[in-house]
């Protein structure tokens, strides 16, 4: 083989400025098919950087099984760590945050790679809530009544009223990414109760997102589902507090309450 000479070009390297693009962390379970999706449809994607890493998880999406992953969201943020800083990290998981609980996701994401606001659905869902101004919601999760029951507890536990719940009874987060539009707004639409203020659509897997605006159409209501809280969220702790897309809801209308910054923290 003859050999090639290799010479260094003369042209100045200029780098972009760092802070052009927004940068987010996003830890996503190994079976999750929806997040990344519905996370960049509804963040401004001109402007952001979405770093995703994963987690080992096994269905079915059980309390047990969502607990086994926290011994292992340490690991997982340590792979996002050379990538600071970045706005927020979101660990995306409905049921497990609330299994494992939301502090102590915050605490194994910071043992990872330090100081950086961390977002759970359930935390972005409460703040959603708040900054609504609502109280008395009605709840469709995609899980089984085991996997539900705790999500109800949860809401209950931060002052939340709920006026219905219901379940889709699904045991794999792969088959709940699979549920249709259909399947959703009609389920969606059975559970609200004239006296609910708003309609939350549980799971990251769950393709809730593409019903929003019909559904809110129909209620009359607020709709907040797991993966519009967290980008809602994420773009607030982002410095987006002008993005507004219409399609996702009357969420993407409010600020985020002063308090979200300490919680994410």
């Amino acid at each position: 083989m003859s050999s090639i000479s290799v010479s260094r070009s003369d042209e100045t390297v200029r780098l972009n400025d760092a802070g052009a693009t927004a940068r987010f962390g996003l830890i996503a379970l190994a079976t999750d098919l929806t997040s990344e999706r519905d996370l960049y449809r509804q963040l401004p994607q001109e402007h952001v950087s979405i770093h995703v890493t994963r987690v080992a998880f096994e269905n079915p999406t059980t309390p047990e099984n969502l607990r086994k992953m926290a011994p292992h969201l340490t690991e997982a943020a340590q792979l996002l760590a050379p990538l600071q800083p970045l706005k927020a990290v979101c660990y995306s998981c409905t049921a497990a945050s609330v299994a494992i609980g939301d502090d102590p996701v915050r605490a194994s994401i910071h043992a990872g790679m330090g100081d950086v606001p961390v977002v759970t659905p359930s935390g972005a869902a409460r703040m959603a809530f708040a900054a609504l101004g609502v109280r008395r919601i009605a709840i469709l999760t995609p899980y089984t009544l085991e996997t539900t029951k705790p999500m109800a507890a949860y809401f209950m536990s931060h002052g939340m009223e709920l006026s219905n719940v219901a379940c889709l009874g699904l045991e794999d987060d792969r088959d709940m990414a699979r549920v249709s539009d259909r399947t959703i707004l009609n389920a969606a639409l059975a559970v609200d109760t004239a006296d609910a203020e708003a309609v939350f659509l549980s799971c990251t897997g769950l393709p809730a997102i593409n019903v929003i605006a019909e559904l809110e159409a129909r209620t009359g209501k607020p709709v907040v589902t797991s993966n519009q809280a967290s980008a809602w969220m994420m773009a607030r702790l982002g410095g987006f507090a002008g993005h507004r897309p219409a399609q996702f809801g009357r969420l993407f209308d409010s600020a985020l309450p002063d308090h979200a910054f300490g919680e994410a923290a």
